[in-house]
């Protein structure tokens, strides 16, 4: 195969070849010699400039465009006229160098924009190229190995200590230790492409303070509760007792002191059973056991529940067919303390229940509607042992949120739109 003459060279020989016929021409018809020669140079002149200046032209284009590979967008094209095929050249190029600009300062705003986020996160992140060396870390993940990213960048994890990080499933809680912390951990790794390289993505979330935080809260709550409770019930008894001690203490008794005596020891007994009802309350709430999942028919397990209930008669409005993988047995627990409250609440006003279900795309959702009274406030519907019913537990919705929760679901009260009354909301996965 035969090579090709460089560029220039070809446009030189084109314009000596389109130049030459004349030449040859001049050369028949011309007896003057001189003439020949000054058009031979005059020709070897234009051919000389014609190439010097297109290759000029594509050489400046060259070197825009070798510039905007270099990310260097601060060049700009000049001096073709306007109108011509040149000019358009010139002008896509300063166009094209125009949004690469754009394109760039989007970027690198973007990436200032992600940096700074991830650096104001409590979670640690780190990002692996594809041989897990470190190529990212925020401020976080440098507290917690108790070094700074210029002696962390390019070293593999488990040069770094994060090689239990790296251990397990993607996804799980463990019980951690680091140079910079110690804890409870929520790992999450993920995986990223890069210019076509695959690379890992491992977040790190300190679970400790937010679970403390949380336990505090529990134990206040609960001391709050048991305070609560224990006072209603020893007051009375301390009371009683320090008059039947006094009566006892007397030389002479008074007549009526075996009534006194009998009436104090009453209500002693009274409290005593009701603290054993609000622990037996408390144990039930602490020890609610696993779902023991198998599949049922939702509208028998529905009509069983609503025949338990003989106060009034509570209507089934049936709904698609569905089948749902759930414990029948704490399913039909929490839905009978469901309606018993709106039967609860019907009763109140005369009103009328009523059960359904409905089917959506990733779930099953069951209702019960009452035509009762309707929330008369929402902030202590799910705190343990709070009741506004004589004799009622206080943790009857705490039990069907549990029950929710345990399957994967959700349990919420909410005030109907269209008349009062409350609507109470089972969602299960479906």
């Amino acid at each position: 195969m035969r090579p090709r003459l460089p560029f220039e060279r070809q446009l030189a020989l084109f314009a000596f070849l389109a130049a030459l016929p004349p030449l040859v021409l001049l050369v028949f018809f011309s007896r003057s010699w001189k003439a020949v020669a000054m058009a031979a140079l005059l020709s070897l002149a234009v051919i000389y400039y014609i190439r010097r200046m297109v290759v000029h032209r594509l050489r400046t284009v060259s070197g825009m465009i070798g510039a905007l590979r270099e990310a260097d967008y601060s060049m700009r094209l000049r001096g073709a006229t306007t109108g011509d095929a040149l000019a358009e050249v010139l002008s896509e190029v300063n166009a094209l160098a125009e949004l690469l600009r754009d394109q760039r300062l989007g970027g690198v705003e973007s990436a200032a924009l992600v940096r700074a986020i991830i650096g104001e996160l409590d979670s640690a992140i780190f990002a692996f190229d594809d041989q897990q060396r470190l190529q990212l870390i925020n401020r976080a993940g440098e507290r917690l190995l108790a070094s700074d990213a210029a002696h962390l960048i390019g070293h593999r994890f488990d040069e770094i200590g994060l090689t239990n990080a790296f251990e397990g499933t993607s996804v799980q809680t463990v019980d951690l230790n680091f140079p910079g912390a110690t804890g409870r951990w929520r790992i999450h790794r993920s995986h990223f492409r890069e210019k076509g390289r695959p690379h890992s993505l491992l977040v790190l979330s300190d679970l400790s303070r937010p679970l403390r935080e949380e336990e505090l809260l529990a134990w206040q709550r609960l001391l709050r509760v048991l305070g609560h409770e224990l006072n209603n019930s020893l007051a009375p008894i301390h009371s009683i007792a320090a008059s039947l001690a006094s009566v006892f203490s007397r030389e002479a008794l008074p007549d009526d002191w075996k009534d006194d005596a009998k009436r104090g020891l009453a209500v002693i007994s009274s409290r005593a059973e009701s603290l054993t009802r609000f622990t037996e309350a408390y144990v039930r709430l602490a020890k609610l056991p696993r779902p023991n999942a198998r599949p049922f028919d939702v509208e028998s397990l529905l009509r069983h529940v609503i025949e338990l209930e003989r106060r009034i008669d509570v209507r089934l409005d049936a709904g698609p067919p569905a089948r749902v993988n759930a414990d029948r047995d704490l399913l039909e627990q929490l839905l009978i303390n469901v309606v018993r409250n709106a039967v609860d609440a019907a009763l109140e006003t005369g009103g009328a229940v009523a059960a359904t279900w409905r089917r959506g795309v990733d779930e099953l959702e069951i209702a019960v509607i009452d035509e009762g009274p309707g929330l008369s406030g929402t902030q202590n519907l799910f705190v343990p042992f709070y009741t506004t019913k004589p004799g009622g537990t206080g943790i009857g919705l705490i039990l069907c949120r549990q029950i929710a929760d345990a399957h994967g679901g959700s349990f919420h009260l909410r005030q109907r739109g269209d008349r009062t009354g409350c609507e109470a909301v089972l969602r299960l996965p479906a």
